[in-house]
């Protein structure tokens, strides 16, 4: 059958998105700029048999979706800025107890109550560190609202495949603007579940390595026995303090991300071939950037995109495969300067770098992105 063509919000595209990856549970609590996927999903969800639940707050909507996903199902939460800070104590839960679960969040201006209603990037950071310790952060951003719609699906399918919360970014302009899309009748991204243990019930290990980095999840209340503590623990579950288990625990969880970014850093380019001056943005501020990129074209600069779509892992790759070639690279971010530092550092001094930032709740537009290109050029 032919696919059904909308005109879609990102945010209404990341309801889809969910719902075609199998979403079957939903807790949040309204907040501007996101609060339209809540509104959605309270209406969808429960004509596909799910469940949805407005919390008394963001600290209980996060924990909900902990104790669902621990049952087995797939669950998911929506906010933006205020709402994800006070996420952060259940988040680092969940990566630490390696509990699956994607957190949508529609970013807003800020610090504290902020500009509600318009579009930054400045929490990019607060995701990769925003709850104490160390801990591996899978965090994805689409450019469009297509983009959405397959990155909400690639979201879960990585939440499921490496057993992690992983956080789906949009910026206020993605949530909000509307583009056409086509919603196949079933997904044309394979769908992945999380591995599921093969051991008798009274032999299992929730956090046991000897199957690999990702330990296979079962689910509470199908007999396993399982312990979840937010303490360091062993592969019982249960709390430890010994040094060498402690090790263990903290490399699996690190190796598990880090040996398998080839399946999880994605990345676009745009005439980057012969591109003398590259520009990298990400979000809404790549589609300033891309036609800033064909108007210095037209004055005859060869100029190129690179686009993280995968911000974390942040794709160092990238950075190293360009760097060498460029005499300049701009960075363009809504922020006073936060991937503009991870730039620098996987560019390793090899490329002057020239800051385009602007934190006043508007779009960068083209034409500034344009003068710097000329600046540099």
């Amino acid at each position: 059958m032919s696919p059904t063509v909308k005109l879609l919000q990102g945010n209404e595209a990341c309801v889809e998105g969910a719902l075609a990856a199998g979403l079957n549970f939903f807790a949040g609590y309204p907040i501007t700029p996101s609060t339209e996927i809540a509104e959605l999903l309270a209406e969808r969800l429960p004509l596909s048999g799910g469940r949805f639940m407005q919390m008394e707050d963001e600290i209980a909507s996060m924990a909900a979706v902990i104790g669902a996903s621990l049952t087995g199902a797939k669950a998911m939460t929506a906010t933006s800025g205020p709402g994800f800070s006070l996420k952060q104590e259940n988040l680092g839960f969940a990566m630490f107890t390696e509990v699956p679960c994607v957190v949508a969040h529609v970013m807003r201006g800020g610090p504290s109550t902020g500009l509600p209603t318009s579009p930054a990037q400045a929490d990019v950071m607060q995701v990769r560190w925003g709850t104490h310790g160390d801990h591996p952060v899978i965090a994805v951003y689409p450019a469009s609202v297509p983009e959405a719609y397959e990155l909400t699906i690639k979201a879960f399918n990585l939440a499921e495949q490496f057993r992690t919360p992983v956080i789906l970014l949009m910026d206020e302009v993605i949530g909000h603007m509307r583009e056409r899309i086509e919603l196949p009748d079933t997904p044309q991204i394979p769908i992945i579940e999380r591995k599921r243990p093969t051991v008798p019930k009274e032999e299992y290990l929730p956090y046991d390595n000897s199957q690999g980095d990702v330990p296979p999840l079962a689910n509470f209340g199908d007999g396993y026995r399982f312990h979840v503590t937010g303490l360091t623990h062993d592969q019982t579950g249960f709390p430890t303090s010994v040094p060498a288990k402690v090790e263990v625990l903290q490399a699996r969880l690190r190796d598990k991300i880090e040996n398998h970014l080839d399946e999880i850093v994605m990345w676009e380019t745009e005439s980057m071939e012969d591109a003398e001056i590259g520009v990298f943005a990400y979000g809404s501020t790549a589609r300033s950037a891309a036609r800033a990129v064909r108007l210095a074209r037209e004055q005859g600069i060869k100029v190129g995109l690179m686009r993280p779509i995968t911000i974390w892992p942040f794709p160092d790759k990238l950075i190293a495969k360009y760097a060498s070639q460029l005499k300049a690279l701009v960075v363009a971010e809504m922020n006073l300067g936060q991937l503009v530092n991870e730039v620098e550092r996987a560019a390793q001094g090899q490329v002057p770098i020239k800051r385009v930032l602007q934190a006043n709740g508007e779009l960068i537009a083209p034409d500034t992105i344009l003068q710097a290109v000329l600046e540099v050029k």
